[in-house]
This record gives C-alpha cells, structure tokens and sequence, in this order.
C-alpha cells in the first residue's frame, strides 16, 4: 500500500468516527497496511470502570472496531459488508491512565469470513487485551 492510499484511508476512518461510540472513546486510527489496521485509545476516567482501571467492554469496543473496520477496507463494499458474529476478548494486564494501541490483524481472510485477532498494548508494549473477533461478508442488502 503507497503512502497516499494510506492517508486516504486513515482520513477516511478518522472521519467516519464522527457521532459514534469511536469519537466518544476518543479511538484514532494512525497507521494501515493491506495486513493491519492500527488505532490508539486514552485511558481516563471517562473509560474505567469503578476500580479506576480500563473498563472491559472499552477494550472490546476498540478491538471490535478495528475488526470490523480491517475487513471494511479489505473489501468491496459495493458488492459486501463485514458483519461481526462472534468476538472473544481476554483482558489480561489492569490499565490506569495513558494510552492504549490496538492492532488488528487477519488469522483468516476468506470471501465470506474474516477471522482477526487484535491485541491492545500500554505505552511499554505490555499485552492489555487480546481479542478474537469473527465478521461474516455478506452481500449488500442482506444485512
């Protein structure tokens, strides 16, 4: 992939956060290749929960979205869209402040399943999450 695809779809991404649970969680994309998608996520009061660490379910909503928007730009869209089915997440390292880096990346690229996994690391590289998550591709209308 050339550095200006690259832009084009990091741009594209960033703002199709507008209005969603991606632009309340502050989650930006900052890097893509034909094989990964990569977005980082503040960690803060906004997204702990009681216990004042990284709530679960922000994990899963960053790791679910760089899922789904992985297969979104390995497909064609006029023809079929990703719809997730399945994800697994194990949250495995507590997170207090800072920032978080998901990297998504495909165990399976098929033409009617995606497969990816996407793991969540602190500013040391420490493993936070790891995420399995399943998107079906189906025809355009079928959704």
């Amino acid at each position: 992939m050339d550095d200006t695809r690259k832009k084009e779809i990091l741009e594209q991404l960033n703002k199709a956060n507008k209005n969603t649970l991606g632009e309340t969680l502050e989650i930006v994309y900052t890097d893509v290749s034909d094989d990964f998608l990569t977005a980082t996520m503040p960690v803060n009061s906004r997204v702990h929960q009681p216990y004042g660490i990284l709530h679960g379910g922000a994990s899963c909503v960053l790791a679910e979205t760089l899922g789904s928007c992985l297969s979104l730009i390995n497909v064609d869209i006029n023809k079929v869209v990703p719809v997730g089915t399945n994800i697994n997440s194990n949250h495995l390292r507590a997170k207090r402040e800072g920032v978080v880096t998901g990297t998504a990346t495909f165990i399976r690229k098929g033409n009617t399943m995606h497969v990816s996994q996407i793991e969540i690391r602190d500013e040391k590289g420490n493993l936070i999450n790891h995420t399995t998550m399943t998107n079906n591709i189906v025809p355009v209308g079928k959704v």
